[in-house]
């Protein structure tokens, strides 16, 4: 493909309306846009950075249409040199260390300033400036490709060979439509992850209205039917009939593409007290292998991440299949005695007053880390059992609208890509 004999594309995917309207042309990036390089105002110079103009770098760089930036930067520093773009401008990260992974564009909402590490894409006449973002994004695998490594391993793609990239577009009508689309389903797909955030917000204010705060007995929130029930009642984890284990060394012989399942620290999250099986291990050991040889996960079981970063709560709900195993990387805590319910003491030990008992254990400058009789000296504050199951319950049902909201906004995402990939034709296609 070159600019001189432009090859005629089609998408997989087109409105009706631009059915016959022709096929997409192959032009280069250069015949689309004029790229502009940023800078850096002097940080000697507070004066620069005392304004209301957005300034942009990589860490503002996580959506595709921005509004506003961290820092802001004044008109002393523009009069000093800092480059001002205009709204509808396209923003795409040339250097730095997250183009080994990743290559953000975004397109400004306003005017704005961004740093050296970023280049300007501002659209020529009959370019649509979000299209375009999109259609770049749509090629993010070959502008990858193109990424070379300058010093210290940092990611830089050279201006020449950008320039060089070659797009295929349609008329500026079925541009407008297609990022019209797009940008309907970027503003509904932000809508379901503030929805998710609310939730998850209000999960943590719950959390901690329904837990007793630091020297307190009681939490601030309780259910009608236990206001004038006992006090919470303050007990060691090694004071309860329970079983601390931590899971056993040397899996790595044992690893296979089915069998058991093999649950690791990275199956845990902070943000839910259930395993996130999504990337899952397996393992199968030998037929003679005992039980008390590993430590095999049972319903109700409560688990600790006690390497790296330490406190990580698992719960074993009935969703784990059997067997189970976990490294020595994680404590397992099971009550043998029916006045505890494990997934009660699973939330309790996310919540913040247990976290600060976790950061406390490891406080002490060197290497993050728990042994099994640091679990066992960490205080629970339990109240009566029938009070447990109801906490339980009520973050259960949250939990459950927490993972739904979640499972919505993955699936519009993944509607997103698909439609990025039959609404433009893409150079990685056959």
């Amino acid at each position: 493909m070159t600019a001189d004999d432009p090859t005629p594309v089609v998408p997989n995917l087109r409105f009706p309306e631009f059915h016959n309207a022709g096929e997409w042309e192959t032009t280069k990036l250069e015949k689309l846009v004029v790229i502009q390089s940023g800078g850096t105002p002097s940080k000697a110079n507070p004066a620069f950075w005392d304004g209301s103009i957005p300034w942009v770098s990589a860490k503002d760089m996580k959506r595709l249409f921005l509004e506003d930036t961290e820092d802001h930067i004044s008109i002393a520093a523009v009069a000093d040199g800092a480059r001002l773009v205009p709204a509808g401008t396209l923003l795409m990260l040339t250097r730095g260390m997250t183009l080994l992974k990743d290559l953000p564009i975004c397109v400004v909402g306003r005017e704005m300033s961004f740093n050296q590490d970023v280049k300007a894409l501002l659209p020529k006449v009959d370019v649509n400036g979000p299209f375009l973002a999109l259609a770049l994004l749509g090629n993010k695998q070959l502008l990858l490709k193109m990424v070379d490594i300058a010093g210290h391993g940092t990611g830089k793609l050279n201006t020449d060979e950008l320039e060089g990239f070659e797009l295929a577009s349609p008329r500026p009508a079925e541009q407008q439509k297609i990022a019209d689309c797009l940008r309907s389903l970027d503003d509904l797909i932000a809508a379901e992850r503030r929805k998710l955030e609310a939730l998850r917000q209000h999960r943590q204010g719950l959390m901690q209205q329904l837990f007793p705060l630091p020297g307190e007995a009681v939490p601030r929130l309780r259910f009608p039917d236990f206001h004038d029930a006992q006090e919470w009642q303050v007990k060691r984890i090694g004071d309860l009939e329970a079983f601390v284990t931590s899971g056993s060394r040397g899996w790595a012989a044992f690893y296979a593409p089915s069998g058991s399942l093999f649950v690791r620290i990275t199956n845990f999250s902070r943000q839910s007290i259930y395993l996130d099986l999504t990337s899952s291990k397996y393992v199968e050991l030998p037929a003679d292998t005992s039980e008390s040889s590993r430590t095999t996960l049972r319903f109700d079981d409560v688990l600790i991440s006690i390497t790296a970063d330490v406190g990580i709560i698992g719960y074993v709900d009935a969703d784990i299949p059997s067997p189970a195993y976990i490294n020595q990387h994680i404590a397992l805590v099971r009550f043998d005695t029916p006045k505890v319910h494990g997934k009660f003491v699973a939330y309790f030990l996310a919540s913040e007053g247990a976290q600060r008992q976790f950061r406390l254990a490891t406080d002490n400058g060197t290497k993050a880390g728990m042994n099994l009789m640091a679990v066992e000296a960490i205080s629970l504050l339990l109240p009566p059992l029938a009070e447990q199951h109801r906490i339980a319950d009520c973050l259960t049902s949250l939990d459950a609208c927490v993972a739904k909201q979640t499972q919505k906004l993955d699936a519009l995402n993944q509607h997103k890509k698909g439609l990025l990939q039959q609404l433009f034709p893409s150079a990685e296609s056959p």
